[in-house]
């Protein structure tokens, strides 16, 4: 089941995410307990306030759902990524075609097209394409920052499950949020006592 963000208040972000917004980009859709989802780009509006409270996309930017679908996607392919690099597997094509893609597909210059009434004419892409485009770019960019640099042997898996976010590791810590450390320490807590019942 899939939430959009009014349904639930999101958690604060996971650590690394102020840092990182390729972190806050692949953490932006939550899975909560019962098997629920809280996407806060599951809708156009919903994806439109999370571009401009992160200063990539003004807030009257009037996102469609394609432009919101084309968010979606590439996050599925950031997750992807940072999966790979936490479990130490080959990168998937796909993701980092996608990636790739959203890097260089932010334009210069507009484009040249023909047609038959107008012929040869210069024209540059939709305005909101053109917010989506450099968004995606600057999103892109900074996963590459984040897998390449330094900071990358400290990314991790939120060790709280069902939770399904991405954080930087600070010492021991393995969780993205004190909610979650709060329920792992109560499933091992419960854990202990069905084992001690057992004896």
């Amino acid at each position: 089941m899939e939430e959009t963000a009014n349904a639930q208040p999101a958690p604060p972000p996971a650590p690394g995410a102020e840092q990182y917004p390729a972190l806050d980009f692949a953490d932006s859709v939550i899975a909560l307990p019962g098997g629920r989802l809280l996407d806060l780009l599951g809708t156009p509006r919903s994806a439109g306030r999370w571009l401009a409270e992160r200063g990539l996309a003004p807030a009257d930017a009037g996102l469609h759902e394609v432009c919101a679908a084309r968010m979606r996607a590439l996050r599925q392919q950031v997750r992807a990524l940072l999966a790979s690099r936490i479990d130490r597997t080959p990168a998937p094509r796909e993701a980092l075609a996608a990636v790739n893609e959203a890097l260089t597909r932010v334009p210069t210059a507009a484009p040249l097209h023909w047609d038959e009434v107008r012929g040869l004419h210069r024209a540059a892409p939709h305005p909101t394409d053109q917010i989506v485009d450099h968004a995606l770019g600057a999103l892109a960019a900074d996963t590459a920052d984040l897998l390449t640099g330094p900071d990358a042997a400290r990314l991790t898996a939120c060790g709280s499950p069902p939770c399904n976010r991405y954080l930087l590791r600070a010492g021991r810590r393995h969780w993205c949020s004190t909610r979650c450390g709060d329920r792992a320490r109560a499933a091992r807590a419960y854990a202990r006592r069905i084992e001690a019942r057992a004896d």
